[in-house]
Parts: C-alpha cells; sequence; structure tokens
C-alpha cells in the first residue's frame, strides 16, 4: 500500500466496526492541484480512506488473510462538504455482510460531527498465489508489510507512548534527559 490515507486507528471491534482518523496536511501534494486557492480533500480521496479503513477491518477479522483486498463498487455515496487542510477526517466502517470473496461495508466520514462522505461499499479480497503459485513469496512479504503498517497504525506515531519505553520498562534515556519530560 503506497497511498495510506489513515492516519490512525483509534477502536475496532472484531468482526463489528472500526473507527480511524485521517489528519489532512497542507504538505500534502494533490492539495497544490485540488484546487489552487481553496485545497480541500478530493471526494474520491474521501471514498478511499473508507476503503481503506474497511479494508483493516476485514484484515484484522481474517488475521491477514488475503494480500488483495480492493474496491469493487460504491453505491449512494454521498458527499456533504469540504475538507481542509488543517482538520481531521473521522472515519467509522461497520460490516454489514462477509461473503468468500467480498465484503459489504457502510461507512461515513465526519469533520467536527458533520458528515461529509457516506456510502456503502464492496469490497474485493484475494490473493495473488490464486491465480499464480508462483506468487506464493509475493503475497507473504505483502502480508508481512501490511500486518507491520497494522501495527504502527494501531499504536500511533513513533512519539506515542508505546515508543517512549525502552525493552525493560524504562524511559528511554535521550527522552529521560528532555527537561519537563514526564516519566
Amino acid at each position: 500500500m503506497r497511498f495510506v490515507l489513515i492516519d490512525r486507528i483509534l477502536d475496532i471491534q472484531p468482526g463489528k466496526s472500526i473507527d480511524a482518523i485521517k489528519n489532512l496536511s497542507l504538505a500534502e501534494e494533490y492539495l497544490a492541484d485540488h484546487f489552487p486557492g481553496f485545497p480541500v480533500m478530493p471526494g474520491v480521496l474521501m471514498l478511499e480512506a473508507l476503503t481503506q479503513t474497511g479494508a483493516w477491518l476485514i484484515r484484522d477479522m481474517e488475521d491477514f488473510a488475503h494480500s488483495v483486498i480492493v474496491l469493487k463498487s460504491a453505491k449512494t455515496i454521498k458527499y456533504g462538504s469540504f475538507v481542509e487542510p488543517g482538520r481531521q477526517l473521522q472515519l467509522r466502517v461497520e460490516l454489514v455482510e462477509h461473503g468468500p470473496h467480498e465484503t459489504v461495508l457502510k461507512g461515513q466520514g465526519s469533520v467536527e460531527n458533520q458528515v461529509v462522505v457516506k456510502g456503502r461499499i464492496t469490497l474485493a479480497r484475494w490473493n495473488l498465489r490464486d491465480k499464480n503459485p508462483a506468487l506464493h513469496p509475493t503475497d507473504t512479504s505483502i502480508v508481512e508489510h501490511l500486518r507491520d503498517l497494522y501495527a504502527t497504525l494501531r499504536k500511533g506515531s513513533v512519539g506515542s507512548k508505546a515508543m517512549v519505553r525502552t525493552s525493560h520498562g524504562e524511559v528511554h534515556p535521550a527522552l529521560a534527559a528532555i527537561p519537563g519530560y514526564p516519566a
């Protein structure tokens, strides 16, 4: 996954729902073109953020059984407003139906309790080895990368409290040296 539109997974109810966030920054390159003088997150990227959120719910539920999860269809997608830089897009996706190769989800994205995108999406999933057994190592590599990314999204940024302690539980010496750093 090269274009990650989720900054953090806040909560996951396995097999039921997931809550995540996307912090929109002016530093994101696509905002320079969408639109000059009025930068806003494109609607298709709001939909992609819902898709990626739903894919994490499926991966968690299936213990990363598939290397590929993609958007198959989007229905009744409605947009309510713009998402501007400096805003946080709060995403919630719920499981509707889970079949052997496709999953139907409903989701919505909100900014400060105002719905900016909502709709129903169907995600398809498979492994590359299903069509070409020689690609089994590629599936394994993709899943390994996704597991690492999932761990990062679940714990937050590198600066989160999970990362400030050594393997023995003490505050890392570099951080302890900062005056006023909380222990």
